[in-house]
């Protein structure tokens, strides 16, 4: 998530170079034919070319408008995972009475929920980053600006971190597991109803904490939705080819119109066709680079962030004297 007032135009024009030597290019070379070579057929009437760039302004528009819905999405979830994980502190804090832990390492059984609910939020995020085939990471122009900021997830093992929250026979049984953020959830359960069985928990509080488990494995599937889901691939590229079809032909439509002004005004074609293609092709960019708000781009929901704000404010619940700092932006980008 870009957390500076709005991108500079340095990084805009650095992001898309490419396009931008590209459609210079796409201007120049029928510019040179059309005035060096005479050769005057090159130009095309101005009309079909507005209808087809019409055609496309719609079709980005829309792609837009429904990566933006994902991406807000995905933020609105981990609103929601926020909330439930404060409630689940406090309510684990208060309702749960001082009992022995399932393991060595922890005060009681109610710093070990506390921490495993930790487990959960760094297995669920670490899930969320894995690469999917459709996702835009490994573009070279997402991957040079990829070096600007940091991926917790891409720099740390899982089981690194996951030795800071559980006793190591629950870190073995949930790396063992291929979702491992569903089984954490269900270690949760199962303790909660040793708890009840134990005495350390009533019926009544036992069904509180259980709705809020259920409530953490609906916004994992919400997560799971957009992450395994992306934005249909016959919409993406209908998007692409007809944004592409227009930038080709608008050098060749504003031939006859700057030949009209005068001998010498047919130059401008060249910077005015790579302006109209340029703003074309960036918010076809745009869109794409909002489709999947998990991947790890700078235009992510800060996932890592808001976990390490729930585990400071988790960590502080039970009066835990290691607090981590919280995360500050690199570069304007927070992860």
């Amino acid at each position: 998530m870009h957390s500076g007032h709005h991108y500079s135009l340095k990084e805009v024009l650095f992001w898309t170079r490419r396009e931008i030597a590209a459609i210079l290019v796409l201007g120049l070379v029928p510019t040179l034919l059309y005035v060096g070579l005479g050769w005057r057929w090159l130009a095309m009437p101005w009309v079909p070319i507005a209808l087809v760039g019409t055609a496309s302004a719609f079709i980005v528009g829309f792609k837009n408008n429904a990566t933006y819905d994902r991406l807000w999405e995905a933020r609105q979830i981990w609103g929601s995972v926020v909330n439930v994980s404060r409630a689940w502190g406090v309510l684990v804090r208060d309702m749960v009475d001082p009992a022995p832990p399932d393991g060595s390492g922890f005060a009681d059984a109610r710093q070990q929920l506390v921490h495993r609910h930790l487990a959960w939020l760094t297995a669920l995020r670490y899930q969320l980053r894995e690469p999917r085939s459709w996702e835009t990471t490994t573009q070279p122009a997402n991957v040079e600006y990829s070096r600007r900021f940091h991926v917790a997830e891409r720099e740390t093992a899982l089981p690194d971190e996951l030795q800071r929250y559980l006793t190591p026979a629950d870190a073995a049984y949930v790396l063992s597991k291929k979702n491992r953020a569903t089984h954490l959830l269900g270690l949760q359960s199962r303790q909660l109803k040793v708890l009840v069985d134990d005495g350390a928990l009533e019926m009544f509080r036992y069904f509180e904490l259980t709705r809020l488990l259920t409530d953490l494995y609906e916004q994992q599937g919400k997560c799971e939705r957009l992450k395994n889901f992306p934005y249909p691939r016959q919409f993406a590229t209908v998007n692409l080819f007809v944004a592409r079809v227009f930038v080709f032909l608008v050098p060749f439509g504003l031939l006859q119109e700057f030949d009209k002004l005068g001998a010498h005004f047919v130059w401008l074609t060249v910077p005015f066709s790579a302006l109209v293609s340029w703003i074309f092709l960036t918010m076809e960019r745009v869109g794409e680079s909002t489709e999947n708000p998990f991947e790890g781009s700078a235009n992510d929901v800060p996932i890592t962030a808001l976990a390490r704000t729930i585990e400071i404010d988790l960590r502080e619940l039970l009066d835990e004297m290691e607090i981590p700092a919280a995360l500050q932006p690199v570069n304007n980008i927070l992860m």
